[in-house]
């Protein structure tokens, strides 16, 4: 399949050389930072553009990896450039997004779906794509089975998932990959004020992160919350009195853990 990738960030590097690999032909990379676009096209032997005029028109797809914020102007832009967004027919090009808060309708154009991998992206790190889930929506049920099928090049966990239920999908994984993560960030700096490296607590983060492969997530809970323990959750948000932001988000997720268990 002939692909043109619409942004170079954290998901495309990730993605775009994986759809490469699996057989498909990368024809462009198109950025709004030349650099950017050039440090993919070159992974995947492509041709970088920065302007959306200079866009070829007859790729089978083309897949927009960007912000949630320049979305609807590029879906937009794009959409006029080829020609996308009158009639159906057999020459009209597929245009999806890969956004896991946004509407399938934020393209207007006629041929229009959603291929989003259920991940957490960086350039630094490049994923293993066959352990990701990704979910796909289209306008019709020839472009759903296409998708399917580019999709499965990739990764055997694909499933169809709505646009109502994906906003769900994505509010869940804020819970498990962005504030988890930020729980990390504050760990660190209570840690720092008192000279102890953040190292210590990664056997602590594995663990718990391996038991929720074979537990859920209620049934592996530990900690003083969960126990009742009064006075430790007092002890330690007697620790937190100057820095009552964190002490706030203790108390909270303390609360909300102790109220799972009633």
């Amino acid at each position: 399949m002939n692909i043109v990738a619409i942004g170079a960030g954290n998901l495309a590097t990730s993605l775009i050389p994986a759809l490469q690999e699996a057989g498909n032909t990368i024809v462009q990379v198109y950025s709004r930072t030349i650099g950017a676009a050039e440090a993919l096209a070159a992974i995947v032997g492509s041709a970088a553009v920065d302007d959306i005029a200079k866009i070829c028109c007859d790729a089978d797809i083309y897949i927009i990896s960007v912000t949630d914020t320049a979305l609807p102007d590029i879906a937009g832009r794009l959409t006029r450039h080829l020609g996308a967004g009158g009639e159906s027919n057999r020459n009209t090009p597929l245009i999806v997004h890969t956004a896991g808060s946004m509407s399938i309708n934020v393209i207007p154009a006629t041929r229009r779906g959603v291929l989003y991998p259920m991940q957490t992206f960086s350039k630094q790190r490049r994923v293993d794509f066959g352990l990701i889930p990704i979910f796909v929506e289209a306008t019709t049920k020839d472009d759903e089975e296409l998708l399917l099928g580019l999709s499965h090049s990739i990764t055997t966990h694909v499933q169809p998932l709505s646009s109502e239920d994906r906003k769900y999908l994505h509010l869940a994984a804020v819970f498990c990959s962005n504030f988890a993560n930020h729980c990390y960030a504050l760990a660190d700096e209570i840690l720092a004020r008192h000279g102890i490296s953040f190292s210590s607590m990664l056997p602590l983060i594995d663990e718990v992160a391996a038991k929720v492969h074979y537990l859920p997530p209620q049934k592996a809970q530990t900690g003083p919350a969960i126990r009742h323990d009064a006075a430790v959750v007092k002890a330690h948000l007697d620790l937190l009195a100057d820095q009552p932001h964190i002490q706030n988000i203790y108390k909270i997720m303390s609360e909300s853990i102790a109220h799972d268990k009633l």
